[in-house]
């Protein structure tokens, strides 16, 4: 039984489908990315660390996380290379590490402000 939001018979259009298989197959590598920013709170940490860079504290005030739980978070954008970080004496300071991640963040406020998103 096929629904109002498909076909109603299967047929593909395969230039277009072998076409755009390589792309698909390479944005499937942006799920990582995707997937450390559903988490409200790292999504905090990277829309501030947009802003500003920050050390572990600023971050763990603005998210009302604790230390270990925002070192966590941030091990984990680091890891996929959302966040970087910098020692300055007896303090660590983290900072967006690519501009692109910056242009995701705005982006998604931009289509947020523009009220085409479902709660």
């Amino acid at each position: 039984m096929l629904s109002n939001e498909t076909c109603q018979e299967y047929c593909f259009h395969k230039d277009i489908v072998n076409r755009l298989r390589p792309v698909a197959e390479e944005a499937a590598k942006l799920a990582p990315i995707f997937k450390a920013l559903s988490d409200e709170t790292r999504v905090k940490i990277i829309y501030a660390l947009a802003q500003a860079e920050l050390c572990v504290c600023d971050i763990a005030e603005l998210t009302g996380c604790t230390l270990p739980a925002v070192s966590h978070h941030l091990r984990i954008l680091r890891n996929i290379g959302l966040a970087k970080s910098r020692k300055e004496g007896k303090f660590i300071y983290y900072n967006i590490d690519d501009h692109h991640v910056s242009q995701i963040i705005n982006a998604a406020f931009a289509h947020l402000r523009e009220g085409r998103h479902h709660e």
